[in-house]
């Protein structure tokens, strides 16, 4: 059955059908304005968010359902988890809107991939390599040149810092990570028992703390830090190292991605966000060679206890 939307713009819209049976393979796609033509032979396996103005809306044969235009991809994921956590497919692929620019796979490829992951396994794709994340009092943007599209929007600024919300949220505990690896673009996929790992409940808090109240925003901090702790949530034995004991002697895991403590470092300075490639050899890249004694941070540590428990949610969308 297909629910259905009135827009003066646009009169009719048919959006994401109800689930009445189990789905094997789904993909979550989280658009703006992006050509889907690349999904269009598996538009039935597609479960677009958009959240672009109506004249961007996806043409048919997409169906969609329209978000606020909050919270980058992470947003759109966790309200995926949260309103289909007990309907959710046996395998889900998590995708933006356009994935060339990180993938070179075709969609075949990728779901051939997909159906072979395990429990407990994230698949991601080539041909960006897994990177590597250490920055816990926060990104300092401004040495980063190759990201000044994001540091030069008008932003959210999170309540704390990065390790806060990490040990609240991702870890729960009060250790400092050495870094954790990620998959640059949040494209990653997963059975359903690994995403269950964690309860409705636990993802309600996430999606509220990290994209509703006052990070109800189109550019929210958050946003950039949980494109780096996915994996780390659904895996936190292959893609968090605590220190450098835990570096792999083999430079790739069993899936195929640079594995622990071999993960890129993208260097201050960089003119270009090219990350890694997979097309060919890339030297490898231990979290942080000056931590062998252990974690050192530039600034003290603020308590858990400093952030708040509950955002205020009756704060208005800001609709893109």
């Amino acid at each position: 059955m297909l629910r259905q939307s009135y827009s003066p713009d646009r009169p009719l819209v048919v959006v994401n059908p109800v689930r009445e049976a189990e789905i094997e393979f789904e993909i979550v796609v989280a658009h703006y304005n992006e050509d889907l033509s690349w999904l269009k032979n598996h538009s039935k396996e597609c479960c677009v968010y958009t959240k672009g103005p109506s004249k961007n809306h996806p043409e048919p044969p997409f169906a969609f359902t329209p978000l606020p235009n909050i919270g980058r991809e992470g947003h759109t994921f966790l309200h995926h988890i949260v309103n289909h956590y007990h309907e959710l497919a046996e395998v889900t692929l998590f995708v933006q809107g356009r994935i060339d620019d990180h993938v070179d796979l075709s969609l075949e490829e990728m779901k051939s991939r997909c159906m072979a992951v395990a429990i407990g396994q994230i698949q991601t794709f080539p041909f960006r390599e897994l990177e590597l994340f250490d920055h816990w009092e926060g990104i300092p943007w401004e040495q980063y040149p190759c990201w000044k599209k994001w540091s030069s929007m008008e932003t959210a600024q999170m309540k704390g810092t990065p390790l806060q919300y990490f040990q609240k949220y991702i870890s729960e505990t009060d250790r400092v990570p050495l870094a954790v690896g990620f998959a640059p673009g949040a494209i990653f996929a997963a059975k359903k028992e690994t995403i269950r790992q964690h309860s409705k409940e636990y993802y309600e808090r996430l999606l509220e703390e990290m994209f509703l109240g006052d990070m109800a925003h189109v550019n929210p901090e958050t946003g950039h830090y949980m494109e780096r702790f996915w994996l780390a949530m659904l895996n936190p034995e292959e893609y968090v190292q605590w220190d450098v004991s835990e570096q792999a002697e083999v430079k790739r895991n069993e899936a195929g991605q640079l594995a622990k403590g071999h993960w890129y470092r993208t260097q201050m300075g960089s003119a270009m966000d090219l990350g890694a490639s997979r097309r060919g050899e890339v030297t490898a890249s231990p979290a942080l060679d000056s931590a062998a004694s252990g974690n050192t941070l530039s600034s003290p540590i603020t308590p858990l206890s400093s952030l708040g428990d509950e955002d205020d949610l009756s704060e208005k969308f800001k609709e893109g």
